[in-house]
């Protein structure tokens, strides 16, 4: 995999340097605090021509800094749920967008004390394209995949969640409603919602007051509204 761009490079190498394999620096780029820092980690570094790094970059916006790094690592669920420290789970319903993956996990490392589980199946995965889009923001947040979604949200009931769903309409008012901790959070597809068959699994279900036009909010942007909340009541 590849990382593109100094923000996501810098927060890979505070924080996971030892996924990174080597670093492509673009010739004329000046990177001096970055490269102080990759220096002392002792990660390889390659300068390369301008011409070289292009066909490398394929017209990415990369600021001439380019990682080459392990494939991503998934955390186990029982790990998570093992924690002293019990985040708020976002339970990713077949998201297909690489863009909102992206866009949420950005969001959760901001707010910070959440994790992520995302289905096996029909579910995108975290690659190069959504971590652009992090910004480094998977370096902060753990991720799972597992094999059975509704399984996995049983688990986290045994181990005291409340789990709420993410519906647009005829939930409870989130702005009106007590959140009990620990938390899950059922975020649903781009065009489907929330499976029927984990519907059975929920405990309530919230939705996001909206006065304006008889629209959604997608699901990057409704996790992020969901987020700050659950963030606000915790605190």
């Amino acid at each position: 995999m590849r990382l593109y761009g100094r923000n996501c490079v810098t927060e890979r190498v505070k924080n996971n340097p030892k996924s990174i394999r080597k670093i492509l620096l673009e010739a004329t780029a000046d990177i001096a605090g970055l490269e102080h820092a990759i220096k002392s980690r002792h990660i390889p570094i390659e300068r390369i021509s301008k011409q070289e790094f292009n066909k490398k970059s394929q017209d990415i916006p990369s600021q001439g800094v380019i990682a080459e790094v392990s494939d991503f690592e998934y955390f186990y669920l029982e790990d998570i749920l093992a924690l002293e420290k019990l985040p708020v789970i976002l339970f990713l319903d077949s998201l297909n967008d690489p863009q909102n993956l992206g866009s949420i996990l950005r969001t959760a490392a901001c707010f910070g004390g959440f994790a992520i589980v995302l289905p096996k199946h029909d579910s995108v995965d975290v690659t190069e394209a959504v971590l652009r889009v992090a910004q480094g923001g998977e370096n902060y947040v753990p991720v799972v995949k597992a094999v059975n979604l509704a399984i996995a949200i049983e688990k986290a009931k045994k181990k005291g969640f409340w789990i709420a769903g993410a519906v647009v309409g005829g939930g409870q008012d989130i702005t009106k409603t007590a959140l009990n901790f620990p938390l899950g959070i059922v975020i649903g597809s781009e065009h489907k919602g929330i499976r029927p068959g984990l519907m059975s699994h929920l405990d309530f279900n919230l939705t996001l007051p909206m006065e304006g036009a008889g629209l959604s909010f997608n699901a990057a942007t409704a996790t992020a509204l969901f987020c700050y909340e659950a963030v606000r009541q915790r605190q």
